[in-house]
């Protein structure tokens, strides 16, 4: 049976896939070369830190074999030189007769020109193939381009009654094994985990990814604490291999301050909001700033609902577990329940699935890929 061009690009996202959370500032991208009677020959994904490209992997792969061969790619192959060669120039050395690119690149240092200068090349370009989900992979950079922010998934863990449990001074957990082994799968995939200094104080959390073999998969962890309260002793800073970010308000750089820095701490003061809280929009931009594509929060009621509100929430995770949270638990969003992401306009439920005796619940903002609509 012949395999279509779908069948190959769903393998480079696949490929992509792997390297989310590792390769920021770039995007996670995968890439698969196929000789002209249909083998495999070359496969790459980005490398941690962002180098070498996943194109430039999958063509040291396939060596000569890459001269005729058609290339798959997710994401339009840059045009612009960084700490390489472009990409697109690097593709046209090979020799191969045709590239599928899912969708093209926003960052207007390539947007069209690794394709335009494919074609020059006399090298046939098919655009569009299986684009909206290559959107979904490559989202972090997309909006870190566009808007200025990183992408926001939301993560929330529920008791069978609807309610956040109350940490004393430890995680309390309401939810199985498995849940919690998904919900660190989550964080390996992300860039950065984000949760307010009210969570620091409950839960006394790591915040690391804690899967086997792991740990170096965790993420940067980001604490929103206005006035700098995070405790030296939390802890937050036992990992010294994982960065710890506290973004303040503005003006509260004071003995306090050089105390966490001492512990490793990066202090980030950004503009506060109505509340006298740092203003979730403007922490956003401070961390795509410093190369973060994807954030995710796993802060309390009061941080979920500071992120629905300023509108940035592009994926929401609902764990819910078999245990009630109990008298003391909180409401998922301070005085609203689970129905304020059917009622916020934006997400929609788009996976249901069992761990066990929990169910997980996958909301998404909808989109489509502008970026190329149709296969062309």
């Amino acid at each position: 049976m012949a395999v279509s061009d779908e069948d190959h690009m769903a393998q480079a996202l696949a490929l992509g896939r792997r390297g989310l959370g590792t390769t920021w500032p770039n995007p996670s991208v995968g890439c698969v070369v196929v000789s002209p009677d249909g083998e495999i020959v070359g496969r790459g994904w980005t490398a941690p830190g962002g180098r070498p490209h996943a194109e430039a992997v999958a063509l040291d792969h396939a060596g000569e074999k890459a001269r005729g061969a058609t290339l798959y790619v997710t994401l339009e192959p840059c045009a612009h030189a960084g700490r390489g060669a472009p990409c697109a120039d690097a593709i046209v050395a090979a020799g191969p007769a045709r590239v599928v690119v899912a969708m093209r690149d926003p960052d207007p240092r390539t947007a069209g020109n690794g394709i335009d200068r494919l074609r020059a090349a006399g090298i046939e370009v098919t655009e569009g193939v299986l684009g909206d989900a290559a959107l979904e992979v490559v989202l972090g950079h997309v909006l870190r381009v566009t808007e200025g922010r990183p992408a926001v998934t939301l993560k929330l863990a529920l008791g069978s009654d609807g309610l956040v449990p109350r940490g004393r001074g430890a995680p309390r957990f309401v939810t199985s094994a498995g849940a919690r082994a998904h919900a660190h799968l989550l964080r390996a995939r992300a860039d950065a985990i984000l949760v307010g200094r009210g969570t620091i104080m409950t839960d006394d959390p790591s915040l690391t990814c804690r899967l086997p073999g792991m740990i170096c998969r965790s993420p940067v962890r980001v604490v929103l604490d206005s006035r700098l309260r995070t405790p030296p002793s939390a802890h937050l800073f036992e990992d010294e291999m994982v960065p710890v970010w506290l973004v303040c308000a503005d003006g509260e750089l004071d003995a306090g301050a050089a105390l966490l820095q001492e512990r490793g701490a990066e202090i980030i003061p950004v503009p506060v909001d109505a509340e006298g809280l740092p203003a979730v929009k403007e922490a956003l931009e401070a961390l795509a700033l410093r190369g973060i594509t994807s954030v995710l929060v796993e802060g309390g009621p009061s941080v979920a609902r500071a992120f629905l509100d300023a509108d940035v929430v592009d994926a929401a995770v609902i764990y819910q577990g078999a245990e009630p949270a109990g008298a003391d638990g909180w409401l998922p969003f301070v005085s609203e329940g689970l129905d304020r992401l059917s009622e916020h306009g934006h997400l929609t439920l788009t996976l249901s699935r069992s761990f066990g005796p929990d169910r997980m619940t996958c909301w998404r903002r909808e989109r489509t890929c502008s970026l190329v609509s149709s296969p062309t």
